[in-house]
């Protein structure tokens, strides 16, 4: 059997192959309520119909000023399970695992009213200047995270991922050049990872399952983060209880990388075989060989697909055929499939 259609555990959970859904902003919740709609429901419904193991819902917000734009996922309320729990029945259904981003844009929301981040520093001169959060609300930053993983429980969902990524607060407070605090959470990177690690823990009081965490091994900026800052903050992740790390890269400040096929591969490899922790690789994989090079040469353990799953929902199978396998679609496709 190919490595990509080789199962995986992520402790008790079992993905039937190692291809994962990357959470993709869908901008759809049209009456800007934080409730998943039918868009959502057919959209994640079809990539587990399609063959993928583990899909995972876009950037979900803990707080309503948390979002990114008014029409993100939220789930800072119980009013937003119930539609929730109808995508991961969906993407049950069809024999993959449910996975969620539990994430707070901070200086990158685009809303009205107060936004926050670890310091007062605009994303660009197009964005609002965030007021730096204060201790009480840092508190209560980790116990909307706690509260939104309790509640992706109530919603079925199988894995949490949390967003430390592309320069959303989490982020923010990882990089020196968001992170300007002279307190506790603030200066060294053990200071700096503070936050993080109280999250992971306070997300562990009340979820069992897979925790996942998405960084940004590069700032692509002078004083910023490089990928070998994140060996000692992949230690920490795993001594704290994530069991894989998801490796991008950017989004802190508005400075585009060059991207070519398979240029954050490098990040995850070096983050897996220094921190000795498992790692998705992600950033232009579009085809079923270039996926279990990366497998079979240890360079990660999970393959992460984004737009290439926007522009085929049925990647999985083209993948398979590829590499001369041959898996289960959905019965009532049998002819075509």
């Amino acid at each position: 059997m190919s490595k990509l259609f080789s199962s995986y555990k992520l402790q008790d959970i079992t993905l039937k192959n190692r291809l994962v859904m990357s959470p993709m902003c869908m901008y759809s919740v049209d009456k800007e309520d934080g409730i998943a709609t039918d868009f959502h429901l057919t959209h994640y419904m079809s990539r587990a119909a399609g063959g993928v193991g583990l899909v995972i819902l876009e950037a979900t917000a803990v707080q309503e000023n948390g979002r990114i734009s008014e029409k993100d996922l939220g789930l800072w309320n119980d009013e937003q399970i119930p539609a929730l729990k109808r995508i991961t029945d969906g993407i049950h259904y069809h024999g993959s695992k449910a996975g969620i981003q539990l994430a707070h844009a901070g200086r990158k929301a685009e809303l009205p009213g107060k936004i926050v981040a670890p310091s007062a520093i605009a994303f660009s001169e197009k964005y609002s200047e965030p007021s730096a959060l204060t201790l009480e609300e840092i508190k209560e930053v980790i116990e909307d995270f706690k509260r939104a993983a309790y509640r992706a429980a109530e919603a079925g969902f199988d894995v949490i991922e949390l967003h430390a990524a592309h320069g959303y607060l989490l982020h923010q407070f990882l990089s020196p050049i968001t992170n300007r605090r002279e307190d506790a959470y603030g200066g060294p990177a053990g200071n700096r990872y503070r936050l993080v690690g109280e999250i992971i823990k306070a997300v562990r009081e009340v979820w069992d399952g897979p925790v996942i965490v998405r960084v940004s091994a590069s700032d692509y900026a002078h004083g910023g983060l490089k990928p070998e800052d994140y060996i000692p903050f992949a230690k920490w992740m795993k001594a704290d209880g994530v069991d894989l790390v998801d490796v991008s890269s950017g989004g802190l400040v508005p400075v585009a990388p060059k991207s070519y096929p398979g240029y954050q591969v490098p990040f995850a490899e070096l983050i897996r075989s220094d921190a000795g922790i498992a790692t998705g690789a992600l950033g232009l994989i579009t085809n079923a060989t270039q996926a279990e090079e990366i497998l079979c040469n240890g360079r990660a353990d999970l393959i992460i697909i984004g737009r290439e799953l926007l522009r085929n929902p049925y990647f999985a199978r083209t993948a398979a055929i590829t590499l001369g396998e041959t898996i289960e679609g959905p019965e009532q496709y049998g002819r075509g499939w």
